[in-house]
């Protein structure tokens, strides 16, 4: 077909689908068609946390030139030419975590390496592994096949040693694959109040990695710390970008090249369960560093390693299960977006010392063979940035790109990244896109299933958290930690109660009629961690026996417009009679505008309440 015959079958084809919307929209408004605006799709439109506006669809009229291919300036489509695609991205696990015994975490890194694992993360620290034993933790690794990343926090310099030690004294059969990362993250430890190195050490350490004949890599810029407290994905970058420019200025003042400095850092993203904003946001990151190396003078050097990690902040706590499904479409994304490593983190890991009957080894093989299920069973390695073309994700791809450096050109304009950081202006902008996700979680315009939508009241309390935990702020400003605490409340009046807070349903009418609200209330009350009792269609003169089987001090009443208007007053009116304390109602109270007294509910539950404050008021009314 002609171009221009294709451009006018795309052209009819978009009013087509417009006027189709339009219908949908005006039925679903109950207003007339012309009431709408002229180009009523924009009603479908979503804005993200970074001001990103999604549209409802994308076609021919977004198309974007083709880029170019992998392991070219930008970098949007890869850092590396030459991935192998039977291999596809490396799979990361994390060793050493609160393990010190040299022997047993290298039998963990040599059971992952024979069961799928080809990049190694090694925790070394106080309640880490020693810096001192990691030639033992990796005896028998042959380094030049199985990248190392190090984490060390302010034992950084003494691991970064303990390494060299190593390479010095191993015959590595192919030096020059040899991969090291050292994990130095000063900058970015400053923003989480994580222990790290001196700048200047990281800054030395640098030098020494710069002269090695095997690749080393002395400096992380962990954009999960700004992710964690709650960063929008253009926000995470953009620090994350900033940071990267302080370390440039930092070691090309000591002596390096530029083209030696950018050698030297390598990027960590958290990966969510959104999974075209993660496949976006790792093209994405590479455009914005790839720009930095240009303007540089070494635009060749841009292509910085990207280590994906999945994001800690959506795990939940309740109904941990479902965070493999979670970590599952953030593998995806992170793979498919072109990351070099990933690492899924446990399914377990917001509960401290993990799920209740759950092996961290069963939690550790789940989380490595959700990698190895994407890669070995859906190929997905297979291509190099098969999201390439996509108008959706070409588009995102440049929204998030344009978002983040004016996010980091807003940090240069404070000073710079320490200077930002100082001032308080970094954490303000990432503290204000956190309220606004709490806010929407709290509203449930965001689902969280199993914590504030289909939660499962049935589940065994967790275990109390230590003393020691006790009353400090959290390190992780997980999405679903207010209801959460809603659900600690409900399990500690549990254990002195022998039972869980109480609401009694009121249904009016038949099943159909209050079927849908008391469906919708049962779910919200029971995401704070309330119990509810339905006994089914009640009527005024029912009303009292059912208060008094269920010993119920809150109820709900449920039905439809109709049956409020004939019977919610009376209702109302004969559960404050049978003792009832508080009365709401399942819908809106635009139909009680005229009622006064008691006839008229307390409070009413709609779609649009903040969830978290009326359950928190329900349970200190229940004595929870």
């Amino acid at each position: 077909m002609p171009i221009a015959s294709q451009e006018d079958a795309s052209r009819t084809a978009y009013a087509a689908w417009q006027k189709a919307v339009a219908g949908v929209l005006a039925k679903s408004r109950r207003v007339d068609v012309a009431d709408l605006p002229e180009d009523p799709e924009r009603l479908l439109e979503t804005t993200t946390y970074d001001g990103v506006t999604i549209s409802p669809l994308y076609g021919p009229r977004d198309e974007h030139p083709e880029n170019a291919l992998p392991g070219v300036f930008p970098f949007i489509r890869g850092r590396d030419a030459a991935r192998d695609v039977n291999a596809g991205w490396k799979v990361s696990a994390r060793f050493g975590v609160g393990e010190s015994d040299a022997a047993k975490v290298n039998q963990s890194i040599l059971d992952g390496l024979n069961n799928g694992v080809s990049a190694l993360w090694l925790r070394v620290g106080e309640s880490d592994l020693p810096a001192a034993s990691i030639a033992e933790a990796v005896d028998g690794v042959l380094l030049d096949l199985a990248p190392l990343v190090v984490d060390a926090g302010n034992a950084t310099e003494a691991a970064a040693h303990a390494v060299f030690e190593l390479l010095d004294r191993t015959a590595a059969e192919n030096t020059e694959a040899v991969d090291i990362r050292l994990g130095g993250a000063t900058l970015t430890s400053q923003f989480s109040g994580a222990p790290a190195p001196e700048l200047t050490t990281l800054v030395d350490l640098a030098a020494q990695s710069s002269a090695r004949a095997e690749t080393v890599r002395a400096i992380t810029v962990d954009g999960t710390v700004f992710h964690n407290a709650g960063a929008g994905d253009a926000q995470e970058l953009g620090a994350a970008v900033a940071a990267g420019l302080e370390y440039l200025r930092a070691l090309t003042s000591s002596g390096l090249s530029i083209g030696d400095a950018l050698g030297q850092l390598e990027f960590r993203f958290a990966a969510t369960d959104d999974q075209f904003q993660t496949i976006a946001k790792f093209r994405a990151a590479r455009v914005l560093w790839s720009r930095v190396a240009q303007v540089s003078g070494a635009p060749d050097a841009g292509g910085a390693p990207q280590h994906a990690v999945t994001s800690e902040a959506m795990m939940s706590q309740r109904d941990p299960w479902v965070n493999m499904l979670r970590t599952t479409l953030a593998a995806f994304g992170a793979g498919i977006g072109g990351a070099d490593a990933i690492t899924v983190l446990p399914f377990d890991v917001a509960l401290e010392g993990g799920a209740a009957g759950v092996s961290k080894t069963f939690a550790a093989r789940i989380a490595r063979n959700t990698q190895l299920l994407l890669l070995e069973e859906s190929h997905l390695g297979r291509v190099l940035d098969p999201g390439a073309g996509s108008w959706y994700i070409e588009q995102l791809t440049d929204d998030i790109a344009e978002k983040a450096w004016a996010f980091t050109q807003k940090i240069e304009a404070d000073g710079g990244y320490r200077a930002a950081l100082e001032s308080g202006t970094l954490a303000s902008s990432i503290a204000e896109t956190k309220a606004a996700r709490d806010s929407d979680v709290a509203h449930r315009r965001t689902p969280l299933t199993g914590v504030n939508e289909f939660p499962n009241l049935a589940e065994a309390p967790l275990a109390p958290v230590g003393p020691e935990q006790a009353g400090t702020a959290p390190r992780v400003a997980r999405y679903g930690a207010a209801f959460e605490a809603l659900r600690d409340r409900s399990d500690a009046y549990l254990a002195e109660h022998d039972a869980r807070p109480l609401a009694l349903l009121v249904p009016l009418g038949s099943v159909a009629e209050h079927n849908v609200r008391t469906t919708f209330a049962a779910n919200l009350l029971a995401s704070g961690g309330i119990e509810s009792q339905n006994p089914g269609p009640l009527t005024e003169s029912s009303i009292a026996e059912a208060v008094r089987t269920a010993g119920a001090r809150i109820a709900v009443v449920c039905g439809t417009d109709k049956r409020y208007t004939d019977e919610a007053s009376s209702a109302v009116s004969a559960l404050r009679a049978a003792g009832v304390e508080r009365v709401l109602l399942a819908g809106p109270e635009k139909l009680f505008t005229d009622i006064t007294g008691q006839g008229r509910p307390d409070d009413f539950l709609t779609a649009k309440v903040d969830a978290i404050a009326v359950l928190s008021d329900l349970l200190t009314n229940l004595g929870a």
